[in-house]
């Protein structure tokens, strides 16, 4: 008799300049071990880009057509509530994952202390070297593709993580329905850090799992709507997060860091940005109060049991310091090790 064969939907979303959607539609459907489903979601996607990846493609992938650009969260919430698997993975349209990758993401939420699963993203560019191993969690709310740079072979090891990467990730439905999704209103950026982050609060552990391998065409840019939801989003996850006395312990420095960015907001030309992200947090209290209250009444384990997840430490090859910047750092760690134990 023939083992059963693990379900599993992949939510994807299309959006602009396509280039590697038929190649990553093609990589999900080639999966092996898995009965696999996949929910394209058109939030835009430039030319004939869906049409193209579309063809040649059996019943097993369905395509979704919003009328307007639901972002990244608005899309995978839409591409979610029409799965049918008990397992349902992300994958991003640039990346192409490996037959066995999704096979191994599943293999790993059979653990039910695990909630989110994430895998080796590797370079597409370079395949011997990491993208994301999952992604850190600064104290002060940033979050970066982890390890960027280094050598694939020397992680090679299943561990916990801060945060998953919404490049390659898995999660049970029941887990993502306990914990609401995505918040809409992040729109796109650190959403997936943010679903991490209370999967931890409802201890449930994060995962790395090294053999679930995809390869992702990643480029770093720095446009000015990105910078604003990056710096906007990592405001909103701060504020309603983090429990009333890690907010207090961390205030001086999170003013501080604040005061910092707006300088270097000015200087790299994302100065209006800057203010707009406050405008919208400052202009939105009713919902952060509400989110604030859903976030916090149903998490079951304190900052205190969470502080082994946050770094204190930034990557500089992805956040360039500004002059000064290193000393400021410093401080910053000194500061964080001499209250965390107050948390």
């Amino acid at each position: 008799m023939c083992p059963e064969v693990a379900a599993v939907s992949v939510v994807m979303l299309a959006f602009g300049d396509e280039p590697y959607l038929a190649d990553a539609v093609a990589a999900v459907l080639a999966s092996v071990e898995v009965d696999v489903e996949l929910v394209l979601v058109d939030n835009g996607a430039a030319g004939d880009s869906v049409e193209r990846a579309l063809r040649g493609t059996d019943g097993r992938v369905r395509l979704l057509t919003p009328p307007t650009n639901l972002g990244f969260t608005g899309g995978v919430n839409l591409g979610v509530s029409e799965t049918t698997a008990p397992v349902v993975a992300l994958v991003n349209s640039d990346a192409i994952v490996q037959p066995r990758a999704l096979a191994e993401l599943v293999r790993a939420l059979d653990d039910p202390e695990v909630g989110l699963v994430s895998g080796l993203v590797r370079l597409a560019a370079s395949p011997d070297q990491v993208n994301t191993v999952g992604n850190p969690v600064h104290v002060l709310g940033l979050s970066w593709a982890g390890h960027l740079g280094d050598p694939v072979a020397d992680h090679q090891q299943a561990v916990d993580i801060a945060s998953v990467t919404g490049a390659t990730m898995a999660i049970r439905r029941t887990v993502w329905d306990a914990l609401g999704g995505f918040p809409e209103e992040y729109f796109a950026y650190l959403e997936d850090l943010e679903l991490s982050w209370r999967a931890w609060q409802r201890g449930l552990r994060v995962r790395f799992v090294p053999t679930a391998v995809s390869d992702h065409h990643y480029e770093f840019s720095r446009s000015p709507l990105k910078m604003y939801l990056v710096d906007r989003n990592r405001l909103l996850f701060v504020l309603t997060c983090y429990s009333g006395r890690t907010l207090a312990l961390l205030a001086l420095p999170l003013v501080a860091f604040d005061i910092a960015l707006l300088a270097v907001s000015v200087a790299q030309g994302w100065g209006r940005q800057w203010w707009k992200a406050r405008v919208w947090v400052l202009s939105h209290p009713g919902w952060l109060r509400s989110r604030r209250r859903t976030v916090q009444s149903a998490r079951l384990v304190a900052d205190a049991a969470l502080v082994p997840r946050w770094t204190d430490t930034f990557d500089t090859t992805q956040m360039p310091l500004p002059p000064g910047g290193g000393a400021i750092e410093k401080v910053l760690q000194l500061y964080w090790r001499l209250v965390r134990r107050a948390v």
